[in-house]
């Protein structure tokens, strides 16, 4: 089954998923029309195995999920049509970027030459044609979720399921891949992207899910949300070569309202969220500040505002 704009890709109806005694994600009924959308949550919150449910790594303990209108647990010829990025790392350290990859879309049934065509044009979307050659034991964060991400789509799925797909990444590689995830959509894919950061996934989508405790607690508009999120001030972390350098550079900012050193990183305090990582990311990119490695934001922040959502 083909997705129009009136027909869900994800359809879940009191779906839940236990460990043991443990709950995992609690009747969840949601639909998750086509085009982009974000899950946004804290770490814990579900995300991860909401994911997994999807992607049809997990059973159900109780309700039903489909994609695209088919069951992909009971569906394996229904894997083809999705591609998923998972937030854990499982590399073969010793093989090449280039190799993996090409060893996984093998399994799609790609021959050695159509698989290795694949990868190739899978690591120049995600910008690691270089480093492709290169051993994934010898990577960077930022490039393992790159290689990550290449492994999702070599195979031109139609959905792709990315979870906190920007972690680790520098500023310019997270623009970068956002900008990915929206030409995908553009091409008529669709794109369900985890987060608990509230501008990757605002730069990304305005269609979100809010999930906590295994819950959905809101879906909708992202904008919806956005002025309750920003009063709790945010703290930032931001590894850099030159911390003190960058604080200098950022004294004046008006969107900044404490800073902090820690070992090789600045941490930032603000309540302007979206007018600090635009100067962060253009301060990467002029590297005037010197070079910027990542930038993080605890889970703090969001977790004030979904205990406070919680209890209205």
């Amino acid at each position: 089954m083909e997705a129009t704009p009136q027909t869900p890709i994800v359809q879940a109806e009191h779906l839940s998923k236990w460990y043991g005694q443990v709950s995992g994600l609690n009747d969840v009924t949601v639909s998750i029309p086509p085009g982009i959308t974000g899950l946004l949550g804290p770490n814990g919150a579900g995300k991860s195995t909401f994911m997994k449910l999807m992607t049809g790594q997990l059973k159900p303990s109780q309700g039903t999920i489909r994609v695209m209108g088919t069951t992909l647990w009971d569906t394996p010829s229904a894997y083809a049509r999705v591609g998923f990025c998972p937030e854990q790392d499982a590399f073969y350290e010793r093989m090449t970027g280039r190799e993996w990859v090409a060893a996984l879309v093998t399994l799609n049934g790609f021959s050695d030459a159509e698989a290795d065509a694949a990868a190739r044009r899978a690591l120049e979307i995600v910008d690691l044609t270089e480093a492709g050659e290169k051993k994934i034991g010898a990577y960077s964060k930022g490039m393992r979720q790159r290689v990550k991400l290449a492994q999702a789509l070599v195979h031109d799925p139609d959905i792709l399921i990315l979870d906190e797909p920007l972690t680790g990444m520098d500023p310019l590689q997270r623009r970068k891949t956002i900008r990915l995830v929206k030409d995908w959509a553009k091409r008529g894919r669709h794109v369900i992207v985890s987060s608990h950061i509230l501008h990757e996934i605002e730069a990304m989508t305005s269609n979100i899910l809010l999930i906590t405790n295994g819950r959905i607690l809101a879906e909708g508009n992202v904008h919806q949300i956005r002025d309750l999120i920003d009063t709790h001030p945010h703290t930032v972390h931001v590894k850099a070569a030159e911390p003190r350098a960058l604080a200098a550079r950022l004294l004046d900012d008006p969107a900044v309202t404490r800073m902090a050193f820690e070992d090789g990183a600045l941490v930032v305090e603000t309540r302007q969220p979206d007018a600090f990582y635009q100067r962060i990311t253009s301060l990467a990119a002029s590297g005037d500040a010197g070079a910027i490695a990542e930038v993080t934001s605890p889970d703090d922040n969001l977790q004030a505002v979904f205990s406070y959502l919680v209890r209205q």
